[in-house]
C-alpha cells in the first residue's frame, strides 16, 4: 500500500465535508463547554470518518487514537458501556485493521480492496454480536451504566461496525450509522443534564452524515474495482 498525504487526494466535496464537520463541532464546543477532551476527540473523530470513507488506512489510525479520547470522556458521565466498548473493543480491532487494510491494498494505491462477506462470516457476525450484547448487558448493569439500554445498544451496533470494518466490507459504514443514532440519543440525554456535553452530540451527528457518504463512496469503490479487475 502507497502511503502518502490522505488530505491531497481529497475530493472538494470531501474536503468541503471535512471542513464543514469541523466548524459543527469547534462552534458547538465554544458555545456549550469548557472541556478540551470533547473538542480534540471531535476534531480527531471527524477526520479518522472523511478517511475511513476514502479507504485510506490513516483512518483506521486516528480512530485509535479517538478511541483512546472518547472512552476517558464517557467514564467521566459513567458511560462505562462507552468507554468499556471503545477502549476494549473499537481501539484494538481498528488496530487489527490496520494491520487488514496494510495487507490488502488496492493495487499499489493508498486505498484498500473492498471485501466481501460469505455465508460463515456472516454467521460469525451475528452470533458474536449476540454473545458480546448479552454479555455487556449484564456487566453494564452491575456496573451501574448511565441509560442502559441505549448503552447495550451501542455495544452491539459498535461491534456490528468494528467487525465489518476488519473485513472491509461497504456496510461497516451502515452499522456505524446505527451507532451514531444510539450514540446521538446518549449524549443529548447527557447534554440535559450537563450543557458541556453538547460537543459530543453534534460530534456524532457530524459522524452520521459522515459514514452515509463512507457507504456511498464505499460502494462506488468495490463497482471501480471490480470493473478495474
Amino acid at each position: 500500500m502507497r502511503l502518502s498525504n490522505p488530505f491531497k487526494t481529497l475530493t472538494r466535496f470531501e474536503l468541503c465535508l471535512w471542513i464543514f464537520s469541523v466548524i459543527a463541532v469547534t462552534v458547538c464546543f465554544l458555545l456549550s463547554s469548557e472541556n478540551p477532551l470533547t473538542l480534540v476527540a471531535s476534531l480527531i473523530g471527524v477526520t479518522a470518518l472523511i478517511f475511513v470513507a476514502k479507504g485510506y488506512v490513516a483512518g483506521q489510525v486516528l480512530t485509535v487514537i479517538f478511541s483512546v479520547f472518547y472512552g476517558i470522556i464517557s467514564f467521566f458521565f459513567a458511560y462505562y458501556g462507552e468507554m468499556i466498548t471503545y477502549l476494549g473493543m473499537t481501539a484494538p480491532i481498528a488496530v487489527a485493521s490496520v494491520v487488514s487494510w496494510l495487507r490488502h491494498p488496492y493495487e499499489n494505491s493508498a486505498e484498500v480492496e473492498v471485501g466481501s462477506l460469505d455465508l460463515r462470516k456472516k454467521i460469525i457476525m451475528v452470533v458474536s454480536a449476540a454473545l458480546v450484547t448479552g454479555g455487556f448487558y449484564f456487566i453494564l448493569g452491575a456496573l451501574g451504566t448511565a441509560n442502559l439500554l441505549f448503552s447495550t445498544l451501542s455495544v452491539t451496533t459498535s461491534f456490528t461496525a468494528s467487525y465489518l470494518t476488519v473485513m472491509r466490507s461497504p456496510f461497516y459504514a451502515v452499522a456505524y450509522a446505527g451507532n451514531d443514532i444510539v450514540l446521538i440519543i446518549l449524549w443529548s440525554l447527557a447534554s440535559m443534564e450537563n450543557i458541556g456535553y453538547l460537543p459530543m452530540t453534534a460530534c456524532f451527528a457530524v459522524f452520521l452524515i459522515n459514514d452515509i457518504y463512507g457507504f456511498v463512496n464505499w460502494r462506488r469503490m468495490r463497482k471501480r474495482q471490480t470493473a478495474e479487475k
